[in-house]
């Protein structure tokens, strides 16, 4: 009897620690919530605090105790085509769709079958919206180094991150980093998106602080307040108003077989869904390369102890007005994804392995990386061509790099092994 008691009361205290732990996760998230501006307008950014839900603390654990935690194919049979290489709140968003319709405004009527083999159909293509054009980043990169920050504030998530607003009254988040992985990190997978042809990051560019310069020198009180280093690298991102959160879609949910390019299960879908749903695509495969566990990979570890999770919203991901989904608060990606990667790679694995329907113009920049095996180069040279405080942040290690150039070759077989799939079902 005594053996018995003691065994339950050990079962007593693990379950109240579940709980307390789960109550303690709700609150946090909940304390996240949207950052409103006196304007109405808002930013979803980062907890100001180290939250276990969206597994910010790891951000902060050196590295020796998060540890402690946790063949080349011819590209030509993939796709039988030959490789293809201003101002305040909403209006300080551009879409840049080039005669294409947005996800949600102008939506015409379905034109055929949403799917050609393992690819999203040509007129789905079509329609796809450009979130961020790179005429557009490139124009808001040169306002951003061109103008002084006359104010800092709270609304871009945790403490150590700041809402600046320029001289021109356009605003950024300004993100400081516990380290410099964080930095770095964001700023990589901005560039590799761009590598891919992803536009649904917003611009992004590096500052160095400097309470001397005319950029900071009308925010220099504000910097002292906030105890941040003088010259350190700070990254500005292009503020974007009236985003609201996005809910992991029904075939991308546990319960579901995954998003599959069956006519049957895509075809009863709007036009709008669809869209949504390509982006979703375009996300899952630069989180998979970024080694990004901080949005649909987090809710997957988290089905654990939370089975509702997929239910509400994604980490890091809005949606605009218009229906475009952005992508937001990458600082997870690369560097210090890789560096924790034996304890998330088994939910990344997960997560590609539920998709097998692709945009064919994403997995042709995919084949090209693959087949000439110089993504180290090419994401380099963008970087140091784009950004002019480059040396200063630094690049990928040689290892990263690597680990960098495997995930591409193992994205590409993925969609290979799609492509034999529902070849032999017919598809």
């Amino acid at each position: 009897m005594r053996a018995i008691s003691a065994n339950l009361l050990a079962l007593l205290f693990l379950c109240t620690c579940a709980s307390v732990f789960y109550v303690w996760s709700r609150l946090e998230r909940y304390n996240t919530g949207l950052q409103l501006t006196s304007r109405g307008s808002a930013h979803i950014g980062p907890s100001p605090d180290l939250s276990a839900k969206t597994f910010r603390a790891l951000l902060a654990v050196p590295v020796a105790q998060r540890l402690h935690l946790g063949g080349i194919l011819d590209a030509h049979n993939l796709t039988g085509v030959a490789d293809q290489t201003g101002s305040l709140g909403i209006r300080d968003y551009h879409m840049n769709v080039d005669n294409k319709g947005s996800a949600q405004r102008g939506v015409p009527d379905k034109l055929g079958s949403p799917v050609e083999g393992i690819f999203w159909s040509e007129w789905l293509e079509d329609r796809f919206p450009v979130s961020f054009s790179e005429e557009h980043a490139r124009a808001w990169r040169g306002r951003a180094r061109g103008h002084r920050i006359v104010r800092l504030e709270p609304g871009c998530g945790r403490i150590s991150n700041q809402l600046a607003t320029f001289s021109d009254r356009s605003k950024a988040c300004v993100r400081y980093g516990i380290n410099a992985d964080q930095v770095q990190g964001e700023t990589l997978t901005y560039y590799l998106a761009s590598l891919l042809g992803i536009t649904n990051l917003p611009p992004l560019i590096l500052a160095q602080l400097n309470v001397d310069s005319e950029q900071w020198a009308s925010v220099r009180r504000r910097i002292g307040g906030l105890q941040w280093s003088e010259r350190a690298v700070v990254s500005l991102t292009q503020w974007v108003a009236n985003l609201t959160g996005v809910i992991t879609p029904a075939p991308l949910r546990q319960e579901s077989k995954g998003l599959r390019p069956l006519r049957g299960e895509l075809g009863n879908k709007t036009t709008a869904e669809l869209l949504e749903l390509m982006q979703w695509t375009d996300l899952i495969i630069l989180d998979y390369l970024s080694a990004n566990f901080d949005r649909l990979v987090s809710n997957l570890f988290s089905l654990q102890w939370d089975s509702r999770v997929m239910e509400r919203e994604t980490n890091n991901l809005l949606r605009t007005p218009r229906g475009d989904l952005v992508f937001i608060d990458n600082e997870a990606g690369l560097v210090h994804g890789y560096r924790v990667l034996d304890m998330w790679e088994k939910y990344h694995s997960t997560v590609l392995d539920s998709v097998c329907v692709f945009r064919k113009r994403t997995v042709q920049r995919v084949i090209e990386l693959h087949r000439r095996r110089d993504t180290r180069t090419r994401l380099l040279e963008l970087y140091r061509d784009s950004e002019p405080l480059s040396p200063e942040l630094g690049f990928l290690s040689d290892e990263h790099a690597g680990v960098l150039q495997s995930r591409i070759s193992r994205l590409y077989k993925h969609i290979l092994h799609c492509k034999v799939k529902y070849h032999q079902l017919g598809v």
